[in-house]
């Protein structure tokens, strides 16, 4: 094969040679093609653990999104925040949901309208505290954040296991 190359140049290109350019040429379009995809994926950000409570089931959603948001299978927002743990990070098996976090209906629009404006939540931090609710997935009632029960909830988790080691909390 005859390539011509800069300045008028010839350049003869043996069989093994457009073998060997092939084969560059469709590695680099592979390589094109695992880019693209993991920068897809990536577009995505970072997914949390949320829990319908009308299905009773975890999914995942964008770790941004303040709950409750639209859950699974409806437009109902049922869907709380989950903190999932387990013995260790990678120990998918042993998962369970520690506790559920949901943000009262003010608290929640307060900072999606900070966020759409790029400015400062008008409900102070202390304040977003008594905002902020918990409950075990088992309870009833859902507590403050900040109350006697709701820093029960928050805490008791954290106790380590019969082998001496604390759970972790792990993401999706």
């Amino acid at each position: 094969m005859l390539l011509v190359g800069e300045g008028g140049s010839a350049l003869i290109v043996s069989a093994r040679g457009k073998t060997q350019l092939a084969a560059a040429l469709a590695m680099l379009g592979l390589a094109g093609f695992f880019f693209y995809h993991s920068w897809r994926a990536g577009a995505k950000g970072p997914q949390a653990f949320f829990y319908d409570l009308s299905k009773g089931k975890l999914f995942t959603a964008d770790a941004s999104l303040i709950p409750p948001i639209r859950g699974i299978d409806n437009a109902e927002e049922d869907g709380v925040k989950a903190v999932v743990i387990a013995p260790s990070p990678n120990d998918q098996k042993n998962r369970r949901i520690a506790y559920l976090e949901k943000f009262s209906p003010e608290l929640k629009r307060d900072l999606e309208e900070a966020r759409a404006k790029n400015t400062r939540p008008v409900i102070d931090r202390a304040a977003a505290q008594n905002l902020r609710f918990v409950r075990r997935v088992t309870d009833k009632e859902w507590y403050p954040t900040v109350s006697p029960e709701g820093q029960r909830i928050v805490s008791e988790w954290t106790a380590p296991g019969p082998d001496g080691l604390s759970p972790v909390v792990c993401v999706p």
